[in-house]
This record gives structure tokens, C-alpha cells and sequence, in this order.
């Protein structure tokens, strides 16, 4: 491409991220370094309006947001320099990174639709990573229900008496929220614990969702393995090991990162899921493995590639961006 690539990013605010830990973060400063133009907006700035008519005559959708150019520097308090706001119409960029986090709720699916209005490659279009439908068609904790030998024993369900029987049978279960992320309301209820009624009530009485409920694995001490995927392919892992006295694995809520080897059951695990990936455009993918399970594919704003190049010394946001890249048919 003759050209700087031109990105928008949709992400929460810029300002509050840690620069050392955020991913997002990691593909700006990669991007910044390669030379392409970075915007930024959030997602309640979205703005799908009548159509318009293209140079060739065809008819688009005109999707814009409020946007601000941004250079970012890994320099703490100063990581951000903006440009004045400006009204982007986002199939004028090349590419678009989603990266809001969730909860994926209607809001969130609510903006894959919009996206959809623009993404591809070609003249008023950009690339979405990850493409908006697949994302919206993919729930990252019902995603991996498609892959029934690579779980654990799991239910996802709203029958109480399920639930039940699922404990009576398993003795020592994970209670989750289908729609989450980073460890909120995930719950380990023992075979003994009598909470389990009063947590189904509280959730039930606020959701009208599902919940999830895994057998507890005890591999989870060291570690909940998080694998990153470019475009199908593993380039990198960590685990994440719960802090003592937590269930939870997730650096939110004071898991510890390690480094982490690829398992000849890991590379099973992504030969299983590669190709699906792939094939639905779901280029920056994190999965977590616990022992020799699968228990999520993360597709909306997965983490960990700063961690990994610590220990591993790898360029994992240059690794994505080629990707990216290959999608486009440029060299960058």
C-alpha cells in the first residue's frame, strides 16, 4: 500500500488505560511505529445516516463517528497526544479496530450491526478485526459450546434444577454469567456450600440470561492458560495463576501472569479452531485452556500480548497487524 494505513480505533477512553498492560494499547503503538494515520472514538459516537453515492455509482451507507487523531507514545501520564474532534466517516479508513470491552449486551450488538455497514475491503470500506457479524454470532462463552470434546463438562442454562443436579453430579462447580468479562460475578460453589440458592436468586432476579456452570478445575492453580491467535494461528501464551484465596484467575481481579509453553494439547486445541477462526474473519482471538480444557474463545477485546512479549520477546501486535495486512493484500 503507497499509502499510510488509516485506522480507527473504537475503544473505551484512551486516557484511563494502563500502557503497560492494555492491549489495544500494543497495536497503537505498532501501528504508530509502522507510520499509519490513528484515530480514535468511542462507541457511543456512532452515527449511521442515509445512504450516499459512491464515485462508481453504487450506493453505501454512510457510517461516521466522533473521532480524534492520536499519536501514542509508551510514556506514562503523557501516552496520548490528540488532534481536534472531527466527524469520521469510517469507511473512508482501512481498517477499524472493535475493541470496546463488554458486557456484551445490546448496545454492544447493536454497534456490530452499524459496522456491518462498512466492513470489507474495497472503496468505502474498511476492514472490521474482528468482523462485526461473526463477533455478534460468536459469544465468547457460548462460542466454545461448538467444541463439546475439547470442554469440560458444562451447562449452560436457566433450570434451577439443573443446576442442582449438575452440583449433585460434580460436586465442585463454576457458576458464570454468559455475558461478562474479566471475572465479574464468577462464582466456585463446593458440593457443601449453601449460597448456591441465594446466588440463583440474586442473578435470576437482575437477568433474564442464562448462566453457565463448569466443573471446577483444579488445574486452575497453576494457571489459566490465555493463547492468542492471529488469524487461526497460535503466536503466544501466558498463564494467569488466581491469587491465594481466589477461584478467579483474571489479571482484574489479581491474577498473577507467568510465562507459558505451548502444550502439545494446546496446539490441539487451535488445530481444532483454527480453520473456524479463519473462516469467519476472527483474526485477533484470545482462548483459555485450564489444564487440557477449553473454556472460552474470546473474540470481542482479548488481552495478554503485552505479557507474552515480556517473556517470550516477540512483536505479537506486529504479528497481528501482518495479518491484518494479509486481509488487505498489502504489504504495509
Amino acid at each position: 500500500m503507497s499509502r499510510p494505513l488509516k485506522v480507527a480505533v473504537q475503544m473505551d477512553p484512551l486516557g484511563a488505560i494502563d500502557i503497560n498492560g492494555d492491549s489495544t494499547f500494543a497495536m497503537m503503538l505498532e501501528a504508530e511505529a509502522r507510520g499509519y494515520e490513528l484515530f480514535v472514538y468511542q462507541v457511543e459516537t456512532l452515527t449511521l445516516s442515509e445512504g450516499r453515492v459512491s464515485p462508481d455509482g453504487s450506493r453505501l451507507e454512510r457510517l461516521a463517528a466522533r473521532a480524534r487523531r492520536v499519536h501514542v507514545q509508551r510514556v506514562k501520564g503523557a501516552h496520548a497526544t490528540f488532534g481536534e474532534e472531527q466527524v469520521l466517516d469510517l469507511g473512508g479508513m482501512d481498517v477499524i479496530l472493535m475493541r470496546q470491552d463488554p458486557p456484551f449486551d445490546m448496545a454492544y450488538i447493536t454497534a456490530t450491526h452499524m459496522l456491518e455497514h462498512v466492513h470489507g475491503v474495497g472503496p468505502g470500506r474498511a476492514l472490521v478485526v474482528n468482523d462485526p457479524a461473526a463477533v455478534r454470532n460468536a459469544p465468547e462463552k457460548l462460542l466454545v459450546t461448538h467444541y463439546p470434546d475439547l470442554m469440560p463438562p458444562t451447562l449452560v442454562t436457566w433450570d434451577i434444577r439443573a443446576i442442582h443436579d449438575f452440583r449433585a453430579r460434580w460436586r465442585d462447580i463454576i457458576v458464570k454469567p454468559l455475558f461478562g468479562n474479566g471475572g465479574a460475578g464468577v462464582f466456585r460453589i463446593r458440593e457443601d456450600d449453601p449460597n448456591l440458592n441465594a446466588l440463583l436468586e440474586m442473578h435470576f432476579a437482575r437477568s433474564r440470561e442464562p448462566l453457565m456452570i463448569q466443573r471446577y478445575e483444579p488445574a486452575v492453580r497453576k494457571g489459566d492458560k490465555r493463547i492468542i491467535l492471529a488469524d487461526g494461528k497460535p503466536i503466544g501464551a501466558i498463564d494467569r495463576v488466581p491469587a491465594e484465596g481466589e477461584a478467579r484467575s483474571n489479571m482484574h481481579v489479581g491474577g498473577r501472569a507467568v510465562k507459558a509453553a505451548l502444550t502439545p494439547r494446546d496446539m490441539e486445541i487451535c488445530a481444532a479452531i483454527g480453520p473456524m477462526l479463519r473462516e469467519q474473519g476472527l483474526i485477533f482471538v484470545g482462548i483459555d485452556v485450564i489444564g487440557e480444557w477449553l473454556t472460552e474463545i474470546n473474540v470481542t477485546s482479548p488481552t495478554g500480548l503485552q505479557e507474552i512479549d515480556r517473556f517470550d520477546g516477540v512483536n505479537t501486535a506486529g504479528l497481528l497487524w501482518d495479518c491484518i495486512l494479509a486481509r488487505l493484500g498489502g504489504n504495509g
